[in-house]
């Protein structure tokens, strides 16, 4: 599992970032590969894997 940081997360078009706080790689986050609800600056738990346009956070939840 990750670690990091919600960078940005808009509910209404159901996307946003999450900054690895190793790697301080970003990541792209969809609302379906969240387990908890997140808003921006929450510390957060994650996998990635690879998507249609790169790598995807998925598994997000709370920390």
């Amino acid at each position: 599992m990750n670690q990091g940081k919600v960078k940005f997360f808009n509910d209404e078009k159901g996307f946003g970032f999450i900054k690895d706080s190793q790697s301080n790689q970003e990541y792209f986050v969809h609302i379906s590969a969240l387990i908890d609800e997140i808003r921006d600056n929450d510390e957060v738990t994650f996998e990635i894997k690879e998507g249609k346009r790169g790598l995807n956070a998925v598994n997000v939840q709370l920390a």
